[in-house]
């Protein structure tokens, strides 16, 4: 497999005025995380160190501090486990989850993330969750049996990012029509590319597009 790929929303040749058709990327390639060296400092050593041991070593896949945040990335499988654990261990109190996201880096081969903001309001603490699949098995366990509010967001994931979450009571699109085709945040999706029309108009293509040059 060549190192780079050409014409990232699969544009080849000229004509593409929007710009998007010139971008070059690496191609898929396996993606190793580094976790940071202890102590983590702050309350971060005793939030790993306690999820550690309710859950086992393995728990974590990498447990990263960068700008004063804590990530730990999880398998996807055990997503709902640790979200229970730390809503409802006397230690941990994560009571919120605030944001459930979802986010493509087509230079890896397990390309889509999906990102959970946890705040636990008893001791006033944040911790962000993150797991990671590909397009081959794009299937993550549904947190809303614990956090309800994830619903609506696990939805948008999926309508976006087509992450398929496991044990949702209704996993359908929520911002576009149910029979669209495609998922328009991931960055291989044809920006512009798709035939929109608005009160009558009509938007045709990038490489349709006058070019003012």
């Amino acid at each position: 497999m060549s190192d780079q790929e050409q014409g990232l929303f699969g544009v080849a040749g000229t004509g593409d005025t929007s710009g998007f058709g010139g971008l070059v990327r690496q191609s898929p390639s396996t993606f190793e995380l580094v976790s940071t060296a202890a102590p983590l400092g702050g309350y971060f050593d005793e939030v790993v160190g306690a999820l550690r041991e309710l859950l086992g070593e393995d728990v974590a896949r990498a447990v990263i501090v960068d700008r004063g945040e804590l990530t730990i990335h999880i398998a996807p499988d055990r997503v709902a486990e640790v979200c229970k654990t730390m809503r409802d261990d006397e230690g941990l109190r994560f009571e919120l989850c605030s944001s459930v996201s979802g986010v493509d880096y087509p230079d890896q081969r397990n390309r889509l993330h999906v990102v959970y903001h946890l705040t636990s309001m008893t001791y006033r603490r944040n911790v962000r969750l993150e797991t990671a699949v590909g397009l081959d098995h794009p299937v993550v366990q549904s947190v809303t049996a614990v956090y309800p509010t994830a619903d609506w967001q696990e939805r948008e994931a999926y309508d976006m990012f087509g992450v398929v979450f496991e044990g949702h009571p209704h996993l359908t699109r929520i911002l576009m029509p149910d029979d669209w085709e495609g998922h328009p945040q991931r960055k291989d999706y044809p920006l512009g590319g798709i035939a929109v029309e608005y009160k009558g108009a009509h938007i045709p293509p990038p490489d349709e597009r006058r070019s003012y040059k």
